[in-house]
């Protein structure tokens, strides 16, 4: 197996915290380079101490790609592999290997899994694959948030490989602030109003923020753009107008938005899950055990962002439960409440359910 040099680049900001644990991760690349933006506590020094190579430089106006751009300028030019990773993200051992397994010469980025977030219990959360794996040359940064790589380089740019073995996960601060993404998202916009991706992203954030009505005017729009083709963010966007009505009171405009998105993208379980938890708060059961056995016929995961934790957990099974519950189908209640403890073992209020349920069955 050839071996390449590989070179781990980051940017970062008084996270001391993660210092240890991520130059652990890191430790099996050639070299690690990071651009910290004005750390306030010991991270500069940590990394020092642990071998990584530290720039302090202050991005002004902050942009994530201007930083991004910058501290990939501090990765060497003779690398082959570059790997850009956040100080609150590890990668599982043996990544280096799994890596040079599928990398070739000529090879531009490479796909991997990502596990953005944990549950509870420490099961994994919302997974998907990610691409922030990429070739020395030719690749630069785009967008002040969210941003992602772009080929620049003559030419077309060399094959995604997969790298079946390489697992990322991401352990975030909580008490981080996300205060600056709405601002940089609006600026993105404005910069580039023809990208449908930062719209719908746009859209999202007014949504995460309560702005019911700038959620549905800005994703109406996303998906009024000619480029806005890919079905699953499609979904999403009609998803999240649905939210966005059922939280102003409009539960009809709601369910309509909820069937547009489930006949946009029926291979996702997401918008059936949606529809399903919106008929259960208005207890129209027989709708609930319809469209939660329709997101169980999708048993595989995709690998795009667009998925949650939550229609791939429990969620499912303990909706069925109750909706069988409330026609009075007590075995079939104790059935689907086992199997969502299974996938929830540790929930109080799951385990206290399937006793209930079960006592109601036997009774």
């Amino acid at each position: 197996m050839k071996r390449y040099k590989v070179c781990v680049y980051a940017i970062c900001k008084n996270e001391e915290q993660f210092v240890e644990r991520w130059m652990d991760s890191m430790s099996e690349a050639d070299r690690v380079v990071v651009l910290d933006t004005g750390s306030e506590d010991g991270t500069v020094e940590k990394l020092r101490e642990r071998g990584a190579e530290v720039t302090v430089e202050t991005i002004s106006p902050w942009r994530f790609d201007t930083a991004r751009n910058r501290s990939l300028e501090l990765a060497p030019e003779d690398a082959d592999i570059c790997v850009c990773t956040d100080l609150d993200e590890v990668f599982h051992p043996g990544w280096r290997e799994e890596l040079e397994k599928v990398w070739a010469p000529g090879a531009g980025q490479a796909s991997y899994r990502y596990t953005w977030s944990f549950n509870a219990d420490g099961s994994e959360g919302v997974v998907f694959w990610y691409e922030k794996i990429h070739a020395r040359w030719g690749y630069q940064w785009v967008h002040p948030v969210h941003e992602v790589l772009k080929w620049v380089g003559e030419g077309s740019p060399g094959p995604m490989v997969t790298a079946e073995g390489v697992q990322l996960d991401h352990h975030p601060d909580p008490e981080k602030s996300r205060s600056q993404y709405l601002p940089l998202l609006e600026l993105s916009v404005r910069e580039a109003p023809e990208d449908d991706r930062n719209v719908h992203y746009l859209g999202r954030e007014y949504m995460y923020r309560g702005r019911w009505d700038d959620c549905i005017r800005t994703l109406k729009g996303h998906l009024a753009m000619p480029t806005a083709l890919w079905r699953d963010e499609r979904a999403a966007s009609m998803r999240y107008i649905a939210k966005a009505y059922w939280e102003k009171g409009e539960p009809a405009a709601a369910r309509d938005w909820y069937l547009r998105a489930i006949t946009e993208a029926p291979h996702l379980r997401e918008p059936y899950m949606d529809l399903a938890l919106m008929l259960y708060l208005q207890g129209e059961w027989e709708g609930v055990l319809y469209f939660t056995a329709c997101a169980l016929a999708i048993t595989v995961r995709p690998r795009s962002y667009i998925c949650e934790a939550a229609a791939w957990g429990s969620l499912p099974h303990d909706l069925r439960a109750m909706a069988f519950y409330h026609t009075g189908a007590y075995l079939e209640a104790v059935a689907e409440a086992g199997k969502a403890l299974e996938l929830e073992p540790e929930n109080p209020r799951l385990k206290e359910n399937l006793e209930i349920l079960k006592e109601l069955a036997e009774g």
